[in-house]
C-alpha cells in the first residue's frame, strides 16, 4: 500500500526529486517504485549524472536496477570508440544525399572536436584512420576529374552507370576533403596533409586541360590550406611550405575570381589577408618569386585575382628597406 502511494507521486515530481527520494528511501529498504519510476521515463543530463553519482554511493538488490545500469553504461560493447568513428567517417563521406550528409558531418566532426578537447590522450578515431579516408576521397577525385578532362561539354559531364553530373561528384568529393581537413585541424593533426595535397601532380596536369569550374572545385582544397596556414591553426616545415605554395600558389591567383563568385561559405577577405601571410612564412628570396608572381597577376586582373597589397609592402619593407640589416645577420 505504502508503495502504490509512492508510484501515484511519483508521476508528478519528475526525475530529479525521484533520484533525492530513492537516496532516502534506499536507508528504509524501500525503493522498488522509484526504481521502476527511473528506469521507464527520459532523463536529462543533469539528472543522468545525478544518477551515476548515485549508483556509485549505494547499491540497490533489485532487477530493475540492470535495466537503469544498462542505460547509464554500455557493458560488452561489439566495436571500441574507435572502430565505431572510423565507420561513421567513412558513412559519411560515401553518402550521396546532401541534406543528411552536411547534417551528419556537423554531428560528427562535433563529436570528434569533443574527444579531442576532454580526453586527448584517448581519441575517438586515429590519426592514420582519417588520412586512409582522406586518401581514398583524393584518389576518387582524381579519377573523376580525369572523367572531366575527356569530356568536351556541359552535357556531357555525366556519368552513365550513376546518373550524377561530374561536378556534383567532383564537388562532392571536396566537400569531404575538407570536412576530413577541418577535423584534422581540430585534432592539431593536419601538418601532414600539406604534403598530400602539394604532391597532387596528376590534379595539378590536369589543370591546365580541365574546364573552369572543375579547377574552381580544387582551388577550394587549397582555399582552406592556406586560410589554415596564415592564421596559425596549422604548422609545418618550411620545406612543406614552400612545396604547398608552388604547386597550388598559381592556379589560386587564377581561380579567385570564381571563388569570390561562388564563396560556398569561404571568407574572401581572410583569404585573402591568409595567402599573404602564408607568403611570408618563406624566406625571402623565396618570397620573391611568388609575389612577382602575384603582382604581374594582379596588374591584369586587379579585382578578379586577391588582393595581396599589405603582404607585399612587408616583403618589400623586409627585403630593401632594411637590407643593410639583413645583410649583416647573413654575413654573420
Amino acid at each position: 500500500m505504502f508503495e502504490d502511494d509512492i508510484t501515484k507521486q511519483l508521476l508528478n515530481i519528475g526525475v530529479y526529486r525521484c533520484i533525492d527520494i530513492l537516496e532516502v528511501l534506499s536507508s528504509l529498504g524501500v525503493f522498488s517504485s522509484c526504481l521502476r519510476y527511473l528506469e521507464a521515463v527520459p532523463w536529462t543530463e543533469e539528472e543522468e549524472e545525478k544518477l551515476r553519482s548515485l549508483f556509485k554511493r549505494f547499491k540497490f538488490d533489485d532487477s530493475t536496477t540492470r535495466d537503469i545500469l544498462g542505460r547509464l553504461y554500455l557493458h560488452d560493447s561489439v566495436d571500441s570508440p574507435q572502430i565505431l568513428s572510423r565507420q561513421l567517417v567513412w558513412s559519411v563521406t560515401t553518402s550521396v544525399e546532401v541534406n543528411a550528409r552536411n547534417e551528419l558531418k556537423s554531428l560528427v566532426r562535433g563529436l570528434l572536436y569533443k574527444s579531442s578537447v576532454y580526453e586527448k590522450e584517448h581519441l575517438d578515431i586515429s590519426k592514420e584512420d582519417l588520412y586512409v579516408v582522406c586518401q581514398s576521397c583524393l584518389d576518387s577525385l582524381v579519377s573523376i576529374s580525369e572523367e572531366a578532362t575527356e569530356t568536351t561539354s556541359h552535357e556531357k559531364l555525366v556519368k552513365k552507370d550513376t546518373g550524377k553530373p561530374l561536378i556534383e561528384r567532383i564537388s562532392r568529393q571536396v566537400d569531404n576533403i575538407n570536412w576530413l581537413l577541418e577535423i584534422m585541424l581540430d585534432l592539431q593533426i593536419a601538418e601532414d596533409f600539406v604534403n598530400m595535397w602539394a604532391d597532387q601532380q596528376e590534379l595539378l596536369k590536369m589543370y591546365e586541360n580541365t574546364s573552369p569550374m572543375v579547377r574552381y572545385e580544387l582551388s577550394r582544397v587549397s582555399a582552406i590550406v592556406f586560410v589554415a596556414m596564415g592564421t596559425r591553426k596549422l604548422q609545418c616545415r618550411s620545406e612543406s611550405r614552400l612545396k604547398l605554395l608552388q604547386a597550388w600558389f598559381g592556379p589560386m591567383l587564377l581561380d579567385f575570381g570564381w571563388l569570390q563568385r561562388c564563396r560556398k561559405g569561404l571568407d574572401m577577405k581572410a583569404l585573402e589577408e591568409a595567402m599573404g601571410q602564408a607568403l611570408l612564412t618563406l624566406p625571402l628570396k623565396q618570397q620573391y618569386k611568388l609575389f612577382m608572381e602575384w603582382f604581374c597577376c594582379f596588374s591584369q586582373h586587379s579585382t578578379e585575382c586577391p588582393n595581396l597589397s599589405r603582404a607585399f609592402q612587408i616583403w618589400w619593407r623586409r627585403s630593401f628597406l632594411r637590407g643593410s640589416e639583413t645583410c649583416a645577420i647573413e654575413s654573420r
